[in-house]
């Protein structure tokens, strides 16, 4: 038998990688983002990846401005309890969300968002019905994968101990919000059914503001050296 005491390690954990969150919204607003999907018409395919019949922008994203700023502040929390190490606070990170795009997804079968990621700071996608028909064929489904109708998202690779996906298959109401930049994807299913869900970008105010600032000091050192260039012209002319 070994002589050696037991004696107490003490250890630190660190949380790595990117902050999925989810949340329900109210039916109210499910009801309210239905409503404005099925009565939007501008056509949002050529913008997106997706290999989805049906895909349409908002009319008018203003009006969700309210609810979004609402998710924004929750996700800002979030990220902060998440890594409070960044330096930033609470309130830094929800003075910098922007809400820059909308767009409805109308998935039938056979239809399916290959892996992709997407611009800005922040995406989400709420899910807005959830077909009866497609339940039943998730429920049947024996595989490994995320399964008809689900959504997987990955990020960075290694061995089995470690954790670089999560899959989910949504329920009616769920929201999603994560980083643009983490690669995620959305399986097919076989029902003769349409699935509708909202998704949308956010993008970095803080950036947008900076990059606004040096195109206009890029194009006022245009227009002076045009100026100049005019100014030349002109007294050789004179000459």
């Amino acid at each position: 038998m070994s002589d050696e005491k037991k004696f107490k390690i003490e250890y630190q954990m660190f949380r790595w990688g990117p902050l999925l969150v989810k949340t329900k919204i109210p039916e109210s607003m499910r009801l309210k983002f239905l409503s404005e999907a099925k009565a939007s018409t501008e056509n949002f395919e050529h913008k997106l990846a997706g290999v989805i019949n049906k895909e349409v922008g908002f009319r008018d994203k203003t009006m969700f401005l309210p609810f979004f700023n609402q998710m924004f502040n929750l996700y800002a929390d979030a990220q902060f309890k998440w890594s409070p190490e960044v330096g930033s606070t609470p309130e830094t990170f929800k003075q910098q969300y922007t809400l820059d795009s909308l767009w409805a997804n109308f998935q039938g079968p056979g239809d399916f968002n290959p892996p992709h990621d997407h611009g800005g700071a922040l995406s989400w996608v709420i899910y807005l019905t959830m077909p009866e028909a497609l339940k039943k064929e998730r429920e049947a489904y024996k595989g490994r994968s995320a399964g008809p109708g689900g959504i997987t998202w990955i990020y960075g690779e290694g061995p089995r101990t470690y954790i670089t996906h999560h899959s989910a298959f949504p329920e009616e109401g769920d929201m999603f919000i994560f980083p643009a930049s983490l690669k995620h994807w959305v399986f097919p299913f076989k029902s003769d059914c349409t699935r509708v869900s909202v998704s949308g970008n956010v993008a970095d105010s803080i950036r947008i503001k900076n990059l606004n600032a040096y195109v206009e000091e890029q194009n006022k050192k245009k227009g002076e050296k045009y100026e100049q260039s005019n100014s030349k012209k002109s007294d050789q002319e004179t000459v």
